[in-house]
């Protein structure tokens, strides 16, 4: 680490791109005053965020770990915090943080910090990083450096964060990692708010096309009428289920969603799973979405629409506000339908960018290209 020039320590906050720049950005405005009034000593810090996509083409800990050096020692900063929104793993577990106190490196994968109070967790491990790399190491080039405790808020009650093991040759000399079951859902739910599943329904123009047309025009016939009046509330439930579960399914194969792990060994099928785990849920979560506003759209449309008159005499049962709700809800099924089979119309480009981050969708498109050589 270069020495702090008139007392004012230089941190660089160096993000991929998309969503570890936003939360980069959002922080620098306070991470200067906080780590002055924690560092105390009249210690003053000059925060820079670096907007770069250090992850391209790997997602090997070391390997990034020697890219961040090389970044660092580029520029005139002391400390270099990178930050990813790709998971990584190292011997077997989900890595959080990597350091390196000889250079005042630390890499944080932003999905190990979970999915809930994203930005206050992943604030608070940048500003234990920094006073941790800032603070007095030992002399001793054998002595350990320091062992810091990752505050609550990041490590939580039911996700602890250990210290995880690592190589002589690796470019770390302290890890954070976290296993388990807890560790595992913790890393799962990081990833589908990375994901950010409710980009979707935007980014699926053609099928919510489909979608609302197919409502406008089921919700004026009276078959339909006549099919909601006599479906009891668990026929409706599974037709719920039924077209979510055909919607999400028909996205996931018809863009080539699922991952396929072309390494044969048991760390590299768990990643295919997790990552497969992560693209149902992001996927689910926006269909689900998608679902909830066709209820709402097909309830509007249904009470500027129809008449009560022409209603009862179809159904023979006068029309009430249980009945808007039930043929709204029956109409959302089958729009989901047609929007399934509108997504169609989608390029697989389209929905895996509104399925997925920036940095997996190149993770995904590097892997597809290694398969497809």
């Amino acid at each position: 680490m270069q020495a702090s020039w008139q007392g004012v320590t230089v941190v660089a906050l160096l993000a991929d791109p998309d969503a570890p720049t936003e939360i980069a950005k959002r922080m620098s405005r306070t991470l200067p005053a906080r780590l002055a009034d924690k560092a105390g000593h009249g210690r003053r810090f000059d925060i820079e965020v670096i907007s770069e996509p250090f992850t391209s083409g790997t997602e090997d800990p070391p390997t990034l770990m020697r890219r961040i050096i090389d970044r660092g020692s580029e520029e005139n900063w002391d400390i270099v915090v990178a930050l990813t929104d790709l998971p990584l793993h190292s011997h077997g577990r989900r890595l959080v943080a990597n350091m390196n106190h000889e250079h005042g490196l630390a890499l944080l994968s932003l999905p190990s910090l979970g999915g809930f109070r994203l930005q206050t967790r992943a604030r608070l491990a940048v500003e234990e990083a920094v006073l941790g790399l800032a603070g007095p190491q030992p002399t001793a080039p054998e002595s350990p450096p320091r062992r810091q405790m990752l505050p609550e808020s990041v490590d939580g009650r039911l996700t602890p964060v250990h210290l995880g093991p690592f190589d002589e040759e690796e470019s770390a000399d302290l890890r954070y990692a976290v296993s388990g079951p807890r560790g595992y859902l913790r890393v799962l739910f990081g990833m589908v708010r990375a994901n950010r599943p409710w980009r979707l329904v935007p980014g699926l123009s053609k099928a919510l096309a489909a979608a609302l047309a197919t409502g406008a025009v089921a919700t004026v016939n009276s078959t339909i009428w006549t099919l909601a009046d006599s479906l009891s509330a668990p026929r409706l439930v599974i037709a719920t289920v039924g077209s979510v579960a055909l919607m999400i399914g028909w996205l996931i194969v018809d863009a080539n969603l699922w991952h396929h792990s072309a390494q044969g060994s048991l760390e590299a099928r768990q990643r295919a799973r997790l990552y497969n785990v992560s693209t149902v849920l992001t996927v689910g979560i926006g269909v689900l979405v998608c679902y909830v506003s066709l209820v709402a759209i097909n309830f509007v449309w249904a009470l500027f629409i129809l008449n009560d008159q022409v209603f009862a005499s179809m159904t023979r049962d006068p029309l009430n506000a249980t009945d808007y709700w039930t043929l709204s809800w029956f109409v959302a099924s089958t729009a989901t339908v047609g929007g399934a089979l509108g997504s169609g119309l989608e390029s697989d480009e389209a929905i895996r960018a509104a399925a997925y981050s920036k940095r997996e969708q190149e993770r995904r498109h590097m892997l597809q290209e290694e398969h497809d050589g």
